[in-house]
């Protein structure tokens, strides 16, 4: 088994709220008792129904918000967050005269500083990751080609694409993935799941996906973290799952016979 990258121990999520002077927080939880490890060198795609706290996982995973009780560790020895894990989540972006270089380039900043700038090793890992991506290199003499045209212009689904590169260019050993697949036709979902995959399997980074694609998370993942709405998570393979039963539990339903 490869080394643990991500563990939980009795994690709850959710979020703490103003209440009043009497009584300043309250709370909002979302999950509790969330104990599981994730693993360098997987893809593990988290499927659930909406609202039973997949974005807030991954956000506390991340990050961006305080876990309410347990813990989670991340097993690096890089203390610094932003070398450690990179976030893409679903927020629609507006970008005002920002080129697609320059998104993807933010993913180059934990390594760089202002005054430095970029190296021609930066410019090479930016270029790579658009190509990952499916879009062509951009051009520094020429200011040619998809990098050098302006975020903005870009449909969703291609600006999806692009904070993905950004989130390859960052280079950490850990993706977090909220839907990264939503605004994407299936030849570019099928591309991008599958380039996480490789890089999960071939460059043993671990890369935990919320997503509501079914069959390709089905398909593609080597395991799926099944979320039920106030009973937590399960972790197994999908087959073990099925077998369980597990995925009419978790959404209500036998979502395998759509027909009934």
């Amino acid at each position: 088994m490869s080394n643990v990258s991500i563990t939980t121990n009795k994690l709850t999520i959710g979020y703490r709220f103003r209440t009043g002077a009497s009584r300043p927080f309250g709370e909002a939880v979302v999950q509790s008792d969330l104990s599981f490890s994730l693993y360098e060198g997987e893809m593990v795609c988290m499927l659930g129904p909406n609202g039973c706290g997949k974005s807030t996982l991954l956000r506390t995973l991340a990050g961006l918000q305080p876990a309410l009780r347990g813990e989670y560790r991340i097993q690096n020895t890089e203390y610094r967050p932003e070398k450690s894990v990179a976030l893409v989540l679903t927020e629609r972006l507006s970008m005002d005269n920002t080129t697609v270089h320059d998104v993807v380039a933010l993913g180059r900043y934990p390594y760089t500083s202002f005054l430095d700038g970029l190296t021609d090793e930066d410019e090479a890992i930016i270029a790579d990751s658009l190509q990952q991506v499916g879009f062509s290199a951009p051009s520094l003499e020429g200011r040619d080609g998809v990098g050098f045209s302006f975020f903005n212009a870009h449909s969703d689904g291609e600006k999806q694409r692009i904070l993905i590169a950004k989130a390859l260019a960052q280079q950490t050993p850990i993706i977090l993935l909220d839907e990264p697949t939503a605004h994407l036709d299936l030849p570019h979902r099928i591309l991008i799941l599958r380039l996480l995959r490789r890089l999960a399997h071939e460059q043993g980074k671990t890369i935990l996906i919320s997503t509501h694609e079914l069959d390709l998370a089905l398909a593609l993942s080597d395991r799926i973290l099944l979320m039920t709405p106030g009973r937590g998570v399960q972790l197994d393979t999908a087959e073990n799952l099925k077998k369980a039963d597990a995925f009419t539990a978790a959404f209500g339903m036998d979502i395998f016979s759509p027909l009934g």
